[in-house]
């Protein structure tokens, strides 16, 4: 089975749409999502409309579970919070009900996701580190565990010196930002993988970030900084 790995959309309309354009191009059999479909950006409703549509499969993340009100905002960054109030504005009953009521953890054909790790969800624990990410081997039972949170691609395998996904080994994938890349570059991310070969693939595109930050800037109880962000992939 061939199937794309969303995360982090974070509200960036522009972003989704261009990477779901890219997905239909590649003709995968299944689209998940690593959540935080809101927060930072301008349109949540939509990006959690379009979540909703083409996604088999969607957990929750942080951002989502402040907007949905199942944390508090105190847990979120200055601009997050921020963020998360004017979203929750912007979200209507059903929307945020939908967000409060994704799981935590999927597992589907050999794969398991999650947004931040498996260990423990709701600490919202981010992967940095080489061992970290070891420690991390031991709470999931696929091969593959897709995660998110830190808006940077990466694969970290279960064997020291592997760096490719490939069968024989186990691997902490993460697909980097569709919404708010911060790995320096400022063209959105996301994985391909096919379950069978473990052929795995992060394509960065480019979106149109100047529609996306002038909503930011037109939005007026979103902080300006977020708009700059995008461009600098921070």
């Amino acid at each position: 089975m061939r199937i794309a790995v969303l995360s982090d959309i974070h509200s960036n309309l522009e972003a989704l749409t261009c990477a779901l354009n890219s997905i239909e191009s590649a003709g995968v059999d299944a689209i998940y999502c690593l959540g935080d479909i809101v927060g930072y950006n301008a349109d949540p409703a939509a990006c959690v409309d379009l979540v909703r549509e083409h996604c088999a499969g969607t957990v929750r993340g942080n951002h989502d579970a402040a907007v949905a009100a199942d944390i508090t905002l105190d847990a979120l960054p200055p601009d997050g919070q921020a963020a998360a109030r004017h979203n929750r504005t912007h979200l209507s009953d059903d929307q945020r009900a939908y967000l409060a009521d994704l799981p935590l953890t999927l597992t589907v054909d050999n794969c398991t996701f999650v947004h931040a790790t498996p260990d423990t969800p709701t600490a919202w624990r981010r992967l940095t580190t080489y061992p970290a990410a070891q420690d991390q081997f031991a709470h999931f039972d696929t091969d593959i565990c897709f995660v998110g949170h830190t808006h940077m691609p990466a694969v970290m395998a279960d064997t020291m010196g592997v760096f490719q996904v490939r069968p024989g080994h186990r691997f902490l994938i993460n697909v980097g930002s569709v919404g708010q890349p911060r790995d320096q570059n400022p063209r959105l991310s996301f994985g391909l993988f096919d379950t069978d070969t473990f052929q795995y693939r992060n394509p960065r595109l480019d979106y149109d970030i100047d529609c996306t930050a002038q909503k930011i800037r037109d939005a007026e109880d979103l902080p300006n900084r977020l708009a700059s962000r995008l461009y600098e992939g921070t």
